[in-house]
């Protein structure tokens, strides 16, 4: 028995449709469990991430409630001199818009940044936008030493040029 070119044709066309079928077929339920599964799976995780976040945010904002601007050792004599504001833009990586931000937190001297704590940071962080830990990295507390330092020794130096006469 001879087959002809269009009767081998037909013939592969039947046999692929056939494969084709069959495919389709037996892998039909299988396919749409894996989906189902993943869908399940991906409901679980997104609710999971909303209740980790929500728990995230309450955190957050009663560390904000309890956060009262440094007003332990360090604000004694930044009760005295509150009528005057270092100037925070001198600190790497404070914007003009973070600035007014620390204002209104009630920060105005740079021994009030060199004192916060970790979670006064966090809510920080938080308060001006910012990543987690951008504060310790760019070292805020360590340069508001360093230019509390400056400003509080022009400060004695400006002090004894007024009490001595030239």
């Amino acid at each position: 028995m001879t087959f002809t070119p269009n009767e081998i044709a037909l013939l592969a066309i039947a046999l692929l449709i056939g494969l084709l079928l069959g495919l389709i077929m037996s892998g039909r339920g299988k396919y749409k469990r894996w989906w189902r599964d993943e869908q399940l799976a991906h409901a679980q995780t997104t609710k999971d991430r909303d209740v980790r976040l929500t728990a995230a945010q309450e955190r957050i904002a009663e560390l904000e409630r309890q956060s009262v601007p440094v007003l332990g050792s360090a604000a004694v004599g930044t009760i005295e001199r509150a009528h005057d504001r270092d100037d925070f833009s001198r600190i790497s990586g404070i914007t003009p818009q973070d600035e007014i931000a620390l204002n209104k937190a009630g920060y105005h001297r740079y021994d009030q940044i060199a004192a916060i704590s970790a979670e006064q940071e966090a809510a920080l962080e938080t308060r001006l936008g910012l990543k987690p830990g951008v504060i310790s990295r760019e070292e805020w507390r360590e340069q508001a030493r360093l230019l509390d330092g400056r400003t509080e020794h022009s400060r004695a130096r400006d002090h004894d040029h007024r009490a001595t006469p030239v």
